[in-house]
């Protein structure tokens, strides 16, 4: 028996189904504390909020089963950002995250921006080949909120 096809679902902004329907959230939580060390330990709420507040979401299904995802926001003009592109690690080197990362820039509030950002630490060879280069005239800066408690 062939395992079922991998579906990717383009979610309205805010993501609402994803933040609402039973289970959901609850799998994303799971996919991120999985396979990603930076989005390890968000609550649910955190999840739910940061959803809300991202322009273009795309989650990646296996039958019922949360297989990969990925989020970015926009100005829609000038800038965009790629957030938390995550696939599980049965699913890595099967071009998931390529479909992911396609689907995120084609989204409505990407298209036509001058420049889409992402941020990876151990990836960079991935983006590249999706069009992504290296920027050494900017830095990253980092300034952390005194009012959490984040370890990223």
């Amino acid at each position: 028996m062939s395992a079922a096809p991998i579906q990717l679902i383009r979610h309205c902004r805010g993501a609402w189904r994803l933040r609402r329907a039973p289970g959901q959230l609850q799998q994303l939580q799971r996919l991120l504390d999985a396979h990603s060390f930076w989005a390890s330990g968000r609550s649910q709420r955190e999840l739910s909020r940061m959803l809300t507040g991202s322009q273009a979401v795309i989650s990646a299904w296996q039958g019922s089963r949360l297989v990969g995802f990925g989020r970015a926001t926009s100005d829609g003009v000038f800038r965009a950002v790629l957030w938390d592109v995550v696939v599980a690690g049965e699913h890595q080197g099967r071009g998931l995250g390529r479909r992911i990362v396609e689907a995120l820039l084609q989204a409505p509030a990407l298209q036509g921006v001058e420049r889409t950002y992402l941020m990876t630490t151990n990836s960079a060879g991935f983006y590249e080949q999706l069009g992504f280069t290296a920027v050494d005239s900017q830095q990253l800066m980092l300034r952390r909120s005194s009012s959490t408690n984040v370890k990223h």
